[in-house]
């Protein structure tokens, strides 16, 4: 498969029509907040009869009703500097404090140098493909409301944790925006939880992967995989089948790589297990 190959649009617009598609989740939130970079934190809204909009640094934001009212969920990128930062609330600012976290550093040896340091003709494919996947992080698909409680999309154990700060070659890199998962070739990869996919392709570092929207700014990647089963476009609900491990793009052996986001923001997957 090649770029010439990759889905040329993104769904941005879906209707969700199945019951299990919009399903709202009630009661508490399935994770506390933890308002670190690459972490969530969860903001009480109060007076406010219907829901809000709430935008975080003109993201728009996931909010959803709570006992007392509504509560903003907002992920936190890793880039974000410790200190005071706010979302905004109907033109007001609604101020949290984002505390320090510190992630270990992982050294991997590559091979192949241009999965390091990537050629002219490297960085022009890869330049296309980051535009190519930029609306697919900000997928809001119309009507789709997410689960905030997932599955782990293959089983296996974590051996790149989110955050870890990276090193290819001696060079360092940007932290890892995801988590791995050790499999076999071939095993299964599942959605965990319901969403629309809204782009599938071959990537430079990504390798065979597919984007799946949940809802109202939630995006998985799940990346390297040696086959791809869904189509751009199709509705899928938790555990149907997304493809299969492999080792495609930047990747030193089989496994699975999963980034979630947030109002365009990644997040550690490990908060929503």
């Amino acid at each position: 498969m090649t770029m010439a190959r990759c889905r040329r649009a993104v769904l941005l617009g879906v209707a969700a029509t199945g019951a299990a598609l919009v399903a709202a989740e009630s009661g508490p939130l399935p994770f506390k907040s933890s308002p670190v970079p690459g972490g969530v934190v969860v903001l009480a809204i109060a007076g406010q009869a219907a829901a809000p909009k709430a935008t975080y640094h003109g993201e728009p934001v996931l909010v959803r009703r709570s006992a007392r009212g509504w509560q903003a969920v907002v992920g936190i990128p890793l880039s974000a500097k410790v200190g005071q930062d706010a979302i905004e609330v109907a033109g007001h600012a609604v101020s949290f404090t984002i505390k320090p976290k510190r992630y270990p550093e992982q050294r991997i040896r590559l091979k192949d140098q241009r999965l390091v340091t990537p050629n002219p003709e490297d960085e022009a494919r890869i330049a296309r493909e980051q535009a190519l996947m930029a609306p697919a992080w900000k997928a809001w698909p119309e009507g789709l409301v997410p689960s905030l409680r997932f599955h782990q999309p293959t089983p296996g154990g974590l051996t790149s944790s989110f955050g870890l700060r990276r090193v290819f070659n001696g060079e360092p890199r940007a932290p890892h925006a995801g988590l791995d998962i050790k499999a076999p070739a071939g095993q299964a990869v599942r959605a965990p939880a319901a969403g629309v996919v809204v782009l599938t392709g071959d990537f430079f570092f990504s390798g065979n992967a597919v984007f799946l929207a949940h809802g109202e700014g939630v995006v998985s990647l799940f990346a390297h995989l040696s086959k791809v089963t869904v189509k751009q476009g199709q509705v899928v609900k938790a555990g149907d089948l997304l493809g299969s491990v492999g080792m495609t793009g930047r990747a030193t052996g089989p496994h699975l790589h999963w980034s979630l986001s947030l109002n365009n923001a990644r997040v550690d997957p490990r908060l929503f297990l």
